[in-house]
């Protein structure tokens, strides 16, 4: 919502927005250009079969990704991170 208001001859406008908390920056979805190393993240991918989220944890590495459980490398090009919920 948008409110107008004339306060001393002037408009000011007040937009109504949730504020983030820093708490839930872990659940929104990052660009994958900023992706950390070293740590467990849920990755989203859009494949054969249209947008979704990886069901296991996964790690960046030198030159790709691999699945935090098993270590294995990843053949995969995700567009979006977010830290990994147990």
């Amino acid at each position: 919502m948008v409110v107008s208001l004339r306060i001393r001859g002037r408009f000011v406008i007040y937009v109504k927005a949730r504020a983030v908390r820093a708490a839930d920056t872990a659940h929104m979805w990052q660009t994958i250009l900023n992706a950390p190393f070293d740590c467990d993240l849920e990755l989203a991918v859009i494949d054969e079969d249209g947008p979704h989220a990886l069901v296991f944890p996964c790690r960046r590495i030198l030159n790709g990704w691999m699945n935090a459980e098993t270590k294995e490398r990843l053949d995969v090009r995700p567009t979006h991170w977010r830290q990994w919920e147990n």
